[in-house]
């Protein structure tokens, strides 16, 4: 991939909305929010690392109500040209296929290379990938069994 000139890439992760509390959570939402609209001007792609939301639990044909204003705003950068690339957290285990079909982002459910003007990145949440926390990874497999 290419970085068409004066284009950068851009990186959030964990913003947990939905915690502590819907209040609270509105307050960072208007930042994160405030965020994408100024790096819509020279975004080229954008990586969500996970846990956007504190919890996300998709169904088959329901998706968890609320944040409206966040997906719709990923849904217009999606829309205007911007690659969104979303990485499946720990609080986001159960992310079917809402994302791509309706917002037209990438979802990922492992860690992945990027090359970018010649450079290889290896981007992911970051849950579970060193070589401890074997309580957590035994977890993580039932969690995700279909």
């Amino acid at each position: 991939m290419k970085i068409l000139k004066n284009k950068k890439i851009y990186f959030a992760s964990d913003q947990h909305f939905g915690a502590p509390n819907l209040e609270a959570s509105k307050v960072r939402e208007k930042i994160f929010l405030n965020w994408l609209d100024e790096i819509e001007k020279d975004a080229f792609v954008l990586f969500l690392l996970g846990d956007l939301f504190d919890f996300w639990f998709e169904y088959k044909h329901v998706v968890p109500k609320g944040f409206v204003r966040v997906l719709g705003k990923l849904a217009n950068l999606a829309d205007n040209g911007i690659k969104i690339h979303y990485f499946v957290g720990n609080h986001d285990l159960w992310m079917r296929n809402y994302f791509e079909r309706e917002l037209g982002i990438s979802v990922y459910h492992k860690p992945m290379d990027f090359s970018i003007d010649d450079t290889t990145f290896f981007i992911g949440h970051g849950d579970g990938l060193g070589p401890d926390d074997k309580g957590y990874k035994l977890i993580k497999k039932i969690f995700v069994n279909p």
